[in-house]
């Protein structure tokens, strides 16, 4: 990879605001959660349909908005408001001009998708995929190739242009870029040539949970929520910092790189922004604050970095990206279709999705299914501390003059997932689609429980020792059964989570909106109401991750073709499931999983690492660590103790 691009023009803070006449589009790029489980659901439309409130939008829209995918991009054109039904489709035929990039690194399957939308109506036009392939080098690791990721912005950038093109759109109505991504996922590379120094670390990565341990050690009583009134967060293998201080203990081209002023750290949003900007010659190294509230060297009450969770670390300030708000213009694309474009929007993908909801009030939670889980309920412009095993981070902040906006949180790690598992590892299912089928025709698990635990489990538990069970079985027991076991594990997940942010915000949720691809699945979104008790609202596009960071892009000032305003806002159609069982049933089933989510845990304390001869060598204080580019090296690792 070349450490420049073409840089006609320099990077800019502002950008020139679009005629009020002129068509105007917008472009997202996410690199978000979603693997083949929810292209492929193979899910069917509720029967009941309520109005929710979502974007500005016609009602051809609503009977155009069918977002199949599960990533996505957006962008947008403006079009005379006053035509009739038939000329204004043509006209849009014409002038549909907004694309968002997304690349879904999931665990089940990577892969970078394109859509084009239109800024008035939201309107699915166009898109592009590109699979990004995901490597297992140890049990429990999970990486990706930061060049494929890159390589794969540029290839769906050039395919949507095409596609564009051969449909009658102006390209040259672009106006904005904004990026989505995942939040944790960690890369380092090298400031002078533009490599990457290591594959990126994916965010459920289990490599560092020794790293977890030896932290929690030093910290006062064992407590892993030792930095969590400056986080947010719990001392865990999920989040950036723990995964970067791997690198520098165990890969010599990041330590080295580091102590020579050459090393740039980020999320794969810094790292796209960065390469998109120009790269090594003059790109912009920056992040937002929702990205940068998930690495645990970030003080969400400051909004910024941190100096004492940087040494606490042992993270020299000088790798890390500039902190930006959610929405303002960072820099100029310098290269491929859309050289000049200005990149303007920039959400971490829970967030991206919370802001696609709309769930801008104090109160408003969604829930997104994909690889993962991710529950975010709004607190409004302060942080609310969890005593109940949930994550404080920042929802957005959608613009530079404007308040930061917090959410409570509740991760999961395998949700969709397990469907990728039961049909690859098990081979009881052949798709997604038959999953659905299976656990259809029994209507019920027949106290079969299954926990997913394949990562340890996520909030509210925090505890990676756990791993992933099947219990409850009896001689009647059959993959129809399982299957069903699979989708409640989802809802029950989901559960727990809503359980602890109800007792944390004194008020319950009286009814739960989602999005992701799993929720195009009836059977699951039925299952989670009768679990849940109250009714689940899904918008007629599951995906809002996109549409999030393509609101936000156009929303940026000096982009302007995107209003936030309540009074813009307008109803969409969406699916509303009730819950058919009675409270008493969903109770006796719940308590049943809980007693399963016990017998999960406390089967692993240690990282087991491979000694070369198929066996298995433990990880202790001093250690050898063979590197994947075959060195091998022995150190102590110490961490600088600070009492908060």
């Amino acid at each position: 990879m070349s450490p420049c691009f073409n840089t006609p023009e320099s990077n800019q803070d502002s950008w020139p605001s679009p005629a009020e006449s002129q068509i105007t589009s917008l472009i997202a790029i996410s690199c978000v959660e979603a693997g083949r489980h929810g292209k492929h659901a193979g899910l069917r439309p509720s029967r009941t349909r309520v109005p929710h409130p979502c974007f500005r939008g016609s009602v051809a829209f609503r009977r155009w908005l069918k977002l199949k995918s599960v990533i996505s991009a957006t962008r947008s054109d403006s079009v005379t408001s006053g035509l009739s039904a038939g000329i204004h489709q043509k006209k849009l035929e014409k002038q549909k001009a907004a694309t968002l990039i997304a690349s879904d690194c999931s665990l089940t399957s990577g892969c970078f998708l394109l859509q084009v939308f239109n800024s008035k109506t939201a309107e699915l036009l166009s898109h592009h995929q590109v699979e990004i392939r995901q490597s297992f080098p140890k049990e429990g690791w999970v990486e990706e190739d930061p060049r494929e990721i890159l390589q794969s912005v540029y290839e769906c950038m050039e395919r949507t242009c095409e596609k564009l093109t051969q449909l009658n759109i102006d390209i040259s109505n672009i106006k904005a870029i904004g990026v989505t991504n995942q939040r944790e996922t960690t890369l380092v590379w090298d400031r002078r040539t533009g490599e990457p120094l290591y594959n990126a670390i994916v965010w459920l990565d289990l490599r560092t949970q020794s790293t977890v341990e030896r932290l929690i050690s030093k910290t006062p009583g064992r407590n892993k929520n030792h930095l969590k009134h400056k986080t947010g967060l719990p001392i865990s293998t999920y989040f950036s910092a723990v995964k970067l201080r791997w690198l520098l203990d165990n890969v010599p081209e990041v330590r080295e790189a580091v102590e020579s002023n050459r090393a740039l750290f980020g999320t794969v949003d810094s790292w796209l922004i960065w390469c998109l900007t120009g790269g090594a010659c003059g790109g912009v190294h920056c992040t937002d604050v929702t990205n940068a509230s998930r690495t645990m060297l970030f003080n969400i009450h400051t909004l910024n970095w941190d100096p004492e969770l940087c040494r606490y670390f042992g993270v020299p300030m000088e790798i890390l990206p500039r902190v930006r708000s959610s929405s303002e213009i960072y820099g100029l694309m310098k290269s491929g279709a859309l050289s000049g474009i200005p990149i303007s929007g920039c959400l971490g993908d829970q967030s991206a999705a919370l802001v696609g909801q709309m769930c801008f009030q104090d109160g408003q939670a969604k829930n997104t299914y994909g690889t993962g889980c991710f529950l975010l309920r709004n607190t409004g412009s302060k942080p609310v501390m969890s005593d109940h095993g949930l994550l404080t981070t920042v929802a957005y902040k959608l613009g530079r003059d404007k308040p930061a906006c917090y959410a409570l949180e509740g991760s999961v790690a395998i949700a969709g997932a397990v469907v990728r598992w039961l049909q690859d590892n098990l081979g009881i299912i052949g798709s997604s689609e038959e999953l659905e089928q299976c656990a259809a025709s029994v209507g019920t698990s027949y106290g079969c429980y299954f926990v997913p635990a394949f990562s340890g489990l996520y909030a509210p538990y925090w505890e990676p020792s756990a791993r992933g069970i099947i219990c409850g079985l009896t001689q009647f027991t059959n993959k129809n059964h399982v299957a069903f076991a699979a989708l409640e594990a989802v809802c029950f997940q989901t559960r727990e989570i809503l359980d602890a942010m109800n007792q944390d915000s004194g008020i319950p949720l009286s009814q739960l909106q989602v999005d992701g691809g799993m929720t195009s699945n009836r059977l699951l979104m039925q299952l989670q109401a009768d679990i849940l008790c109250i009714p689940v609202v899904k918008p007629s596009m599951p995906e809002t991750t996109a549409l999030g960071a393509a609101m936000a892009a156009g929303a940026a000032e000096g982009v302007s073709v995107w209003s936030l305003r309540s009074e813009d806002l307008n109803e969409a159609t969406c699916d509303k499931f009730e819950p058919q069982i009675n409270p008493e049933e969903s109770e006796l089933r719940y308590a049943r999983w809980k007693k399963a989510v016990q017998k999960s845990m406390n089967w692993e304390t240690t990282e087991p690492l491979s000694n070369g001869n198929g066996g298995r060598t433990w990880r202790t204080h001093t250690h050898t660590h063979t590197h994947t580019h075959t060195h091998t090296h022995t150190h102590l690792w110490i961490i600088n103790t600070i009492n908060f």
